[in-house]
């Protein structure tokens, strides 16, 4: 048997019910907050609201010389989206560095479908989600350069996703790194950083 108690306005207004689940399996708790009055929001005043967040940091190192893409190890996150209407915000923060007139690649995927690519290459060109590229000067192979990537993705879905970050190097077989400079001396200029890749569940 299902308990319900109903709560009518004092005058000529509405109702407000609350009913239990129907079976014991599926005992539910309300907890009302004990410092402050509160409002309860509907499922439609949650549209664009922020449900859930997942976020992978890499902080290790990794190199590439290759110009077919391949998964950056660490920057992949699994998210199961509350429902299949909502969108998931991807953010991605990526720091490389590679040897003069380097051109690095990054191609961002939700599980096999790339999301945000260029769409305008032909020929040798590449259509990627964002890219990073290393001039002819005499500090480049200390320097970090910073790549970013925002894209709000529709997936469709209720199922669990997986993003990830894929690189390459686009140009001449040269070696492309991640999270540090091309030259790992022991000079005071060095540096290594983090990359990062954030997924947000938002309501439609």
């Amino acid at each position: 048997m299902t308990a319900k108690i109903k709560l009518n306005a004092a005058s000529g207004g509405g109702s407000f019910s609350l009913q239990a689940p129907s079976s014991s399996s599926n005992n539910r708790v309300f907890t009302l907050p004990d410092s402050a009055d509160a409002t309860l929001l509907t499922s439609t005043s949650a549209t664009g609201k922020i449900l859930q967040v997942i976020q992978a940091v890499k902080t290790d190192t990794q190199s590439t010389t290759s110009a077919t893409f391949a998964d950056i190890s660490g920057l992949s996150v699994s998210i199961t989206p509350a429902s299949s209407s909502n969108k998931i915000l991807v953010r991605c923060n990526v720091y490389g560095s590679a040897q003069q007139n380097s051109f690095a690649g990054y191609k961002v995927f939700r599980d096999s479908t790339a999301l945000g690519l260029g769409t305008a290459a032909t020929g040798n060109q590449t259509n990627v989600s964002f890219s990073t590229f290393i001039t002819n000067n005499s500090s480049s192979a200390y320097g970090l350069r910073n790549g970013s990537f925002e894209f709000l993705d529709s997936p469709s879905s209720s199922s669990s996703l997986t993003y990830k970050i894929q690189f390459a190097s686009i140009f001449n077989s040269h070696t492309v790194y991640i999270n540090r400079g091309y030259t790992t001396d022991n000079s005071a200029m060095n540096m290594f950083a983090s990359s990062s890749i954030t997924v947000m569940e938002v309501a439609a």
